[in-house]
């Protein structure tokens, strides 16, 4: 499926694709009319992730309106901790809030034994959304890193320095191991079955990779990532998984160099030459817009698309967000994107 007629399988390979394919994280979500008026009618967002009717209409929702070259399923990274027995809500206007695993006996209480039925929802979705799509648009599938998923299993909420579970790492370094143990195996299987349904590519979302020193950073997003890839591998090795160390900075070079991922998603922190010569001459890239400016618009959004373009656009390169769009964002600002990457030239 590498061929010109599947543009990001093409670039996820190697090649130089022109223009290069184009998806955008949360590209499904509340900055269209069509989702809010779906999410409307359902109780709640873990709901709406867990109904493939509702889940796999909005997955398809900008498909229509936009000339995207990829799909991402519709899901959201806490449905592990909610498959592994852990309660989870998503309050609005406050985001989730879990019952905290904050000791090893509250970790000891959760198992995967239920985990495959739970997640069977999502696996619905995704054979329900590559029955719709054509061969040139593949279905992305993914999961939350080990470390990003066990800070909100430990916090019980998000935060913004993560200090719960790094304090927990350091004092109790075994009982967190186990935590991340648990995902390791959780998410490869997870991983796997959306393979299984229909999805031909990966995405490993390490949203909170920024908040952990050198060493840690090894132990807690490297080893785990890397462990999630060799189980993948295994099983599906054609399938090209993207990681996303969001945060991490330089040490997005020694992420991509030893977690054997096919290939890196940039945030829009990391300096767009620094990505072209200490990355891209490794593996192929994605990213890394500013999700602010894309909702801002105008000149300078303009001038920054085409400088990302220009600079990206001689390897393999895939045009993302540095992290998901915001609800506020006005489709007409999208429709300019579009146009500009689809139109960028040769």
């Amino acid at each position: 499926m590498s061929s010109p007629h599947a543009p990001l399988l093409a670039a996820l390979k190697g090649d130089r694709c022109s223009p290069p394919p184009l998806w955008l994280m949360r590209q499904a979500g509340r900055y269209l009319p069509e989702y809010r008026k779906v999410r409307s009618g359902v109780a709640s967002f873990l709901d709406l992730c867990l109904t493939p009717a509702l889940a796999s209409e909005v997955t398809l929702q900008p498909l229509r309106r936009f000339p995207l070259d990829a799909a991402i399923v519709f899901s959201d990274i806490l449905v592990v901790p909610y498959a592994l027995g852990q309660k989870v809500a998503f309050v609005e206007g406050e985001g989730p809030k879990l019952e905290a695993v904050k000791d090893g006996a509250a970790i000891a209480k959760l198992t995967g034994e239920n985990a495959a039925s739970r997640l069977a929802p999502v696996y619905e979705t995704v054979e329900r959304v590559v029955a719709e799509l054509p061969a040139s648009v593949p279905l992305i599938g993914f999961c939350g890193a080990p470390w990003t998923v066990a800070t909100y299993m430990v916090e019980g909420a998000g935060s913004k320095d993560q200090a719960a579970p790094r304090g927990l790492a350091y004092r109790e370094p075994e009982t967190f191991q186990h935590l991340i143990d648990l995902l390791v195996e959780t998410s490869a299987a997870y991983l796997i079955g959306q393979v299984e349904a229909g999805c031909r590519v990966l995405q490993i979302f390490d949203s909170w990779a920024g908040s952990l020193p050198e060493d840690e950073f090894e132990r807690w997003c490297i080893a785990p990532t890397r462990a999630i890839v060799d189980r993948v591998k295994a099983k599906a090795p054609d399938i090209p998984i993207i990681g996303f160390p969001r945060g991490s900075g330089p040490l997005a070079e020694r992420y991509a160099s030893k977690t054997a991922i096919d290939a890196i998603g940039c945030d829009t922190s990391l300096p767009v030459g620094w990505i072209r010569s200490a990355l891209q001459t490794r593996l192929p890239v994605q990213g890394n817009l500013d999700p602010v400016l894309l909702a801002a618009g105008g000149p300078r959004f303009e001038a920054r698309v085409n400088w990302i373009l220009e600079t990206l656009g001689e390897g393999p390169f895939i045009f993302n967000l540095g992290h998901g769009i915001l609800p506020e964002t006005p489709i007409e600002h999208v429709e300019k994107l579009v146009a500009l990457v689809k139109n960028a030239p040769a």
